[in-house]
């Protein structure tokens, strides 16, 4: 099951219900030496950032941050992509 370009939460949200919830999550970078990364965060701006008392005027937008780096993206993994390893 592969899902193109997620743009929205509901587009992730139904890209990975197809999946176990107990799956680990991973995030694949660097397409041209490609990594794999822990999902630090989850955030929404402007939501979640400190407004230092100026009001937002931006519409809000869903970010997943990378965290610590795992390894190399798996040979398996960066093909699944349409990447080369």
């Amino acid at each position: 099951m592969t899902h193109e370009h997620p743009r929205t939460v509901g587009d992730l949200i139904a890209a990975l219900s197809g999946y176990d919830p107990a799956t680990p999550l991973r995030v694949a970078a660097q397409p041209g030496y490609p990594m794999e990364h822990m999902l630090a965060r989850v955030v929404c701006t402007p939501d979640d950032a400190e407004s230092w008392g100026i009001r937002p005027i931006d519409s809000p937008v869903v970010w997943l941050g990378t965290g610590e780096q795992v390894g190399y993206l798996p040979a398996i993994a960066a093909d699944a992509l349409g990447r080369s390893a």
